[in-house]
């Protein structure tokens, strides 16, 4: 089987992150089961971590027209922590559409291409995007 441009320790940090989003649905799926969601915040970021290097990761979070987004992503994550599962969520929730928002126009250029639904899913994914503030100089300072 060829491998990818994936090092080993970015096919380690995509299985984290896989195991977190599983984590994070599942504990959503058990209404805000604050354990399991506390594991998929976790996994999620250790996952983040591998597949973008800390330093990368750092500046990711620390991109100065993201500051909302990462302050509420943090504090979402601390108040789940805290037992505070159904506002960290919310809260955590407003961070990630801020900080991975920019990513919503990507999968509309994908999702164009399915029959039938395509070009309305494609169209509401651009206005998500646009809503989370991706413009065209948004996508040059990613680290990724």
């Amino acid at each position: 089987m060829p491998t990818l441009w994936l090092s080993d320790s970015q096919k380690i940090g995509v299985a984290f992150c896989s195991g977190g989003i599983f984590f994070l649905i599942f504990g959503l799926i058990l209404f805000f089961d604050r354990a399991l969601l506390a594991m998929g915040n976790i996994l999620f970021l250790i996952g983040i971590t591998l597949l973008l290097g800390p330093q990368r990761t750092f500046v990711f979070f620390a991109r100065k027209n993201k500051w909302k987004g990462s302050l509420a992503f943090w504090a979402g994550i601390v108040l789940i922590l805290v037992k505070w599962t159904l506002i960290g969520m919310v809260v955590e929730g407003y961070g990630m559409f801020v900080l991975f928002g920019e990513f919503f126009k990507t999968i509309a250029g994908f999702a164009y291409n399915i029959p039938v639904v395509g070009p309305y899913l494609a169209k509401g994914l651009q206005v998500a995007g646009d809503r989370a503030g991706a413009n065209e100089r948004a996508h040059k300072d990613l680290p990724v």
